[in-house]
């Protein structure tokens, strides 16, 4: 089985698994919103310009639906016994990660989705601009590969609901301060010239996660 066809495999059960039950991507949208709703009508009779928070609020909102779909990524293939399908596999330990990775991906990005007009609505502010959307998937693509090597390593604790929030943040810091600063900088229409360091050190973010994670994952599932 080529690297590619085993990813493709993968994500395509992921996504039958989710069509089937949609445990996931229902739980992600939930607490998102409910998370926009609280800080909305927390902040709404302290602070009268509402771009100074939603940066912030937006990737509270993304960062902790992220961590409940990440956990039950990996939680979903422990309990129906999957994981040690995935093993016997005649495929290479990096094709689950990579397929694991691209599922948490598409998930986190669908239930953004979802979400962002609630913010439109919620604090008026506009999310068509296209950079702005190249951020969200930049600091997507960088907690997501973070958070499935650590969701890997949590499953098998016994405390793994508050294992992987543990592992996971303090490693995300970098991407979540940048996906913020240059979230806060489009959302106030500052030039694409002012937001090249944060893209430059989202990208980078990423290339290192992705790659350290693909290549340490192999001895991670194997323990």
């Amino acid at each position: 089985m080529s690297f590619w066809h085993g990813v493709a495999t993968i994500v395509a059960k992921d996504v039958l698994t989710e069509l089937r039950s949609k445990q996931m991507l229902g739980a992600m949208f939930v607490f998102a919103l409910m998370t926009a709703v609280i800080f909305n009508f927390a902040f709404e009779l302290r602070v009268e310009n509402a771009r100074q928070i939603v940066p912030g609020v937006l990737w509270v909102a993304f960062t902790f639906a992220g961590v409940l779909g990440l956990n039950r990524s990996f939680v979903l293939e422990q309990e129906d016994g999957c994981i040690e399908g995935l093993m016997l596999a005649p495929v290479d330990r990096s094709v689950i990660y990579t397929g694991k990775l691209l599922s948490n991906v598409a998930f986190m990005t669908v239930a953004e989705a979802l979400v962002a007009p609630v913010f439109v609505i919620m604090f008026d502010i506009s999310i068509l601009s296209p950079v702005l959307w190249v951020v969200i998937l930049l600091g997507t693509i960088g907690f997501a590969a973070v958070g499935t090597l650590f969701a890997a390593i949590a499953v098998n604790t016994r405390a793994r609901d508050i294992m992987l929030p543990i592992l996971l943040f303090p490693a995300a810091v970098p991407v979540l301060i940048a996906a913020t600063r240059s979230t806060a900088q489009i959302l106030n229409g500052l030039p694409l010239s002012e937001l090249q360091t944060w893209l430059r050190l989202l990208l980078a973010f990423d290339i290192i996660a992705v790659v350290t994670a693909f290549l340490s994952f192999e001895y991670v599932i194997e323990e």
